[in-house]
């Protein structure tokens, strides 16, 4: 806990000198990076990464590495475009509005095709890279192509989720504008960082799920299915992946793309590289997740203020620093079982 501590009183600092200097010189790119567009663009960026990284967190606790996650944002994110096409603006399905319906269509696509995962994973012992990457290439390829059948293109608009401006906390100066007058999806975020860090580190279930990925024998052993625990465990990296993914395609920007690369455009990689540097835990996710959108919504305002950068460098900030972190952080420590099938029988052959 202390290196989480460390990070994000590091993280508040350099915002802390950040806005000073924004405040200070408003025409600077001090003044760039505290503006509040910027800001409510790297929270809309962060939330399906933060959401998918933490579904990985919990996959991975358990011993299941997922590295499927870009595939189930995908599929949630046009199975959510696709429902919403479908269903018509403006219409209900019984009490609930069709936007909501589609979401909740795009969280049950992704939690199916999770299950999948699981059941070759688990069930049949498949590699689990070799099943992640499956995953990741199954959808990149159905999601344009079911697209292209249903709707004849590959790009479809839909209606979004909307905003919700939260009374007197919205006018506190800067951070009423960027946080408490925000996107549903923002608040969904905020709600899912600390109740996962709470499944993880507070309850029966984070515990058997930290069993499962550290040592199966001795959960086997307390009269525990590490199955069931890694089955429930892959389930919620669907469901929470899911809700990310449909978060992305009708939270702010009401479309699903697909010309040339999909609009989740690695956000499932990057995922995985900001639950292995918040070291599985989901404060430090967040912190690392709003690292990553921070940077990448500040090339976009790079590019939208003319300066004179090639903009495929520009582009290239986020991801380098990624990985520059990771490098001189390096100190992540991988589940003991994380990869490795668990028989309930072995021992005793």
């Amino acid at each position: 806990m202390s290196s989480v501590r460390n990070a994000l009183r590091a993280a508040v600092g350099v915002f802390a000198a950040l806005v000073v200097l924004g405040v200070a010189f408003p025409d600077s790119l001090f003044g760039l990076v505290t503006d509040t567009g910027t800001a409510e663009a790297a929270l809309r960026l962060a939330v399906p990464i933060t959401l998918a990284a933490l579904g990985g967190i919990f996959a991975e606790k358990s011993g299941v590495i997922n590295i499927g996650l870009e595939g189930l944002l995908i599929v949630s994110a046009f199975a959510g475009v696709a429902a919403a096409k479908l269903l018509g603006t403006g219409t209900s399905v019984g009490p609930i509005p069709s936007i909501w319906v589609a979401f909740l269509v795009g969280v049950l696509a992704s939690t199916l095709l999770a299950l999948l995962f699981a059941v070759v994973c688990i069930e049949f012992e498949a590699d689990q890279i070799i099943a992640g990457l499956a995953v990741w290439l199954v959808a990149l390829g159905i999601a344009p192509f079911a697209s292209i059948v249903l709707f004849g293109t590959k790009n479809v608009q839909v209606s979004t989720l909307g905003d919700i401006t939260i009374p007197v906390l919205s006018t506190i100066p800067y951070f009423g504008d960027v946080v408490f007058s925000a996107n549903i999806i923002v608040y969904m975020m905020f709600v899912a960082v600390p109740a996962c860090w709470y499944v993880l580190n507070r309850t029966q279930f984070g515990r058997w799920v930290e069993a499962s990925g550290e040592n199966p024998s001795a959960l086997d052993t307390a009269g525990v299915s590490v199955d069931r625990v890694r089955y429930a465990s892959v389930l919620i990296s669907g469901v929470l992946a899911g809700i990310g993914g449909a978060a992305l395609s009708l939270g702010h920007v009401g479309a699903f793309t697909a010309g040339g690369a999909t609009m989740v455009n690695g956000k499932g990689f990057i995922a995985i590289a900001t639950y292995l540097f918040g070291n599985y835990n989901p404060l430090g996710t967040l912190v690392a997740t709003l690292l990553f959108s921070g940077l990448d919504s500040l090339q976009i305002g790079l590019q939208q203020a003319g300066i004179a950068i090639p903009s495929e460098l520009v582009q290239t900030i986020p991801y380098a620093t990624v990985i520059v972190v990771l490098v001189f952080v390096g100190r992540t420590r991988i589940p003991a079982a994380a990869g490795e099938h668990y028989d309930s029988g072995e021992d005793s052959r």
